[in-house]
């Protein structure tokens, strides 16, 4: 099964990366706990629309750049779970 808030979490956490940023920072400047934004990003938490606007203004990206980017994630594993079940002819 896909987990919406398992690549939620990699693709916050590739856009921190990509920026440069640490953890402490991100929650500084989003005003949420380090600990948090890190279950986050392990997929551990579900993160609320409030929440995950904070942490998109944090990281400078719009919500709707975030949200596109896990949608093509889910799409390619639900293809790839779609491919395991297939039997080979």
């Amino acid at each position: 099964m896909v987990l919406f808030r398992r690549l939620l979490g990699d693709v916050l956490r590739d856009l921190r990366m990509q920026r440069g940023m640490t953890l402490r920072e991100v929650s500084a400047e989003a005003r949420v706990s380090l600990g948090y934004i890190s279950e986050i990003e392990r997929g551990q938490k579900e993160a609320s629309s409030e929440l995950l606007a904070s942490l998109c203004a944090a990281l400078d990206v719009p919500l709707s750049d975030v949200l596109r980017e896990v949608s093509d994630a889910v799409a390619l594993e639900e293809t790839a779970s779609a491919l395991a079940v297939v039997p080979a002819a």
